[in-house]
């Protein structure tokens, strides 16, 4: 039998854990635990260090969480920054005002989930927004991604063609097409609606800086002088498609 137990007592009831008490009397802390059980003020004592180990271990993460966001706060705002510098060198950039024209009515507007994405049936408007992606926010191809949703009497192949044609997107980097059932009999869609999206936080926070900048200037402009303002001529209305000249136009524009 060890002799050191009255030791190992006496610490235990000056509120010591079973790690401190194994550190200073080199006492397995199962010998330990074996000695205490039966003992009602040890397991009181047990659950008062836990109480407050929990009480540590949550302050500790507030403090790392703290640390955390105050990090990545630092880092959007870096990216931010960013894009207020580039905004007055790019506001006058016809594509860009259309990427953002686009993106304002069409695009995603949850920052938190970091896709750049935009949606629609008309293969004007992803043409134009597959050019801004690549050409305004320097997106390389390989990381533009497309979700198709189909009727299911859409040929697949033929829709993917289609869309990869006026994106200028491969297909090798198309999701798994989406199928859904119609209500109506007749009114259906010929290649179905198209996502076009790249994923990142930094350029999701540059796009919605550039619109806010962009809404300041509208309103410092005045809707009377709209034209001064370079939106008269960018035409995005999914009711009036731009015409196919204009689109090469712009995709002809200096970036």
């Amino acid at each position: 039998m060890r002799n050191d137990k009255h030791l190992a007592i006496e610490l235990r009831k000056k509120g010591l854990s079973y790690n401190k008490i194994s550190k200073k009397l080199n006492i397995p802390k199962s010998t330990m635990s074996y000695w205490f059980k039966n003992e009602s003020w040890s397991e009181e004592l047990r659950k008062e260090l836990s109480r407050k180990a929990l009480f540590v271990a949550k302050k500790r993460l507030r403090l790392i969480n703290k640390e955390r966001k105050e990090k990545w706060e630092k880092w959007r705002e870096s990216h931010r920054e960013v894009a207020r510098k580039e905004f007055n060198s790019l506001k006058d950039n016809q594509l860009f005002l259309a990427g953002l024209m686009l993106y304002w009515g069409e695009g995603d507007s949850k920052i938190e989930n970091c896709l750049v994405r935009l949606s629609n049936t008309d293969p004007e408007m992803i043409r134009i927004f597959s050019l801004f992606l690549r050409k305004i926010l320097d997106v390389p191809k390989d990381r533009i991604k497309i979700n198709l949703i189909l009727y299911p009497d859409l040929d697949d192949k033929k829709c993917k063609d289609f869309w990869s044609e006026y994106s200028e997107i491969p297909k090798e980097t198309f999701y798994k097409t989406q199928f859904i059932k119609g209500r109506h009999p007749t009114k259906r869609l010929s290649y179905g609606i198209c996502s076009i999206s790249t994923c990142s936080r930094a350029l999701k926070e540059k796009v919605f800086v550039w619109l806010g900048l962009f809404k300041e200037e509208l309103k410092l402009c005045g809707s009377s002088s709209a034209v001064e303002c370079n939106i008269a001529n960018v035409e995005i209305a999914g009711a009036n498609p731009v015409s196919r000249s204009k689109i090469n136009d712009l995709g002809a524009l200096t970036y």
